[in-house]
């Protein structure tokens, strides 16, 4: 998959050709699996996942870059869904979750997919749902990734935040044995008996030239 970074080949062809068939499509991360649809009428397999067709009921707002390094939020509505989104949407733990948006080319107008890039990602923070006798409308609202700038980092430089990272390192076990730890450096030594200090030069003259 392409980023728009490092966009690969088979996107640049598609943004070349005289006709182009641009497609959405949409991955949200769950407890109990991942969502997966996208802007065509049929399923499709997208790097080797299947996303559920959702033809024009599925709709993203502009997602907006700007020159300085800013987080911009996006929302992405999704209408007509079956009960197993709804179920997910009313029951699963969605804060925070991955969102990801990509948009790709069809080959042909054919669910045949030539290429696809990341648009998106970042994280569910909240998650609106309007339901009728009809249909049900969910409106999932994310914020980007560069959001976690802002967030401050509760790790510190203990050996008990290390292993909340990685249970099996050690690095920092004697971090709290080095806080009153007394390290002698650039002192002047005691002069032992037929030794020098640190201060004295073996290889200065004495009075008497020798």
């Amino acid at each position: 998959m392409a980023t728009r970074q490092g966009i690969d080949s088979s996107i640049v062809t598609a943004l070349g050709e005289d006709l182009t068939y641009p497609f959405l499509a949409v991955k949200g991360f769950f407890d109990s699996g991942n969502v997966r649809v996208w802007s065509g009428n049929e399923d499709a397999t997208i790097e080797g996942e299947t996303y559920i067709g959702a033809g024009s009921l599925i709709q993203v707002s502009d997602i907006k870059e700007t020159a300085e390094l800013s987080s911009n939020g996006v929302s992405v509505t999704i209408s007509g869904m079956d009960a197993t989104v709804l179920n997910l949407a009313l029951t699963e733990n969605y804060q925070n979750r991955k969102l990801i948006i990509l948009v790709g080319f069809l080959d042909g107008g054919t669910n045949e997919i030539k290429g696809v890039m990341n648009m998106f990602t970042g994280r569910m923070i909240s998650m609106n749902i309007s339901d009728s006798t009809t249909t049900s409308t969910i409106v999932i609202n994310a914020e980007n990734r560069l959001i976690d700038m802002r967030r401050p980092c509760k790790l510190r430089y203990t050996s008990e935040s290390q292993k909340f990272i990685s249970s099996t390192d050690t690095s920092f076990n004697r971090v709290m044995q080095m806080i009153d730890k007394e390290i002698v450096w650039g002192r002047k030594s005691v002069k032992e008996e037929g030794a020098l200090s640190h201060d004295e030069d073996p290889f200065s003259m004495n009075e008497s030239g020798f």
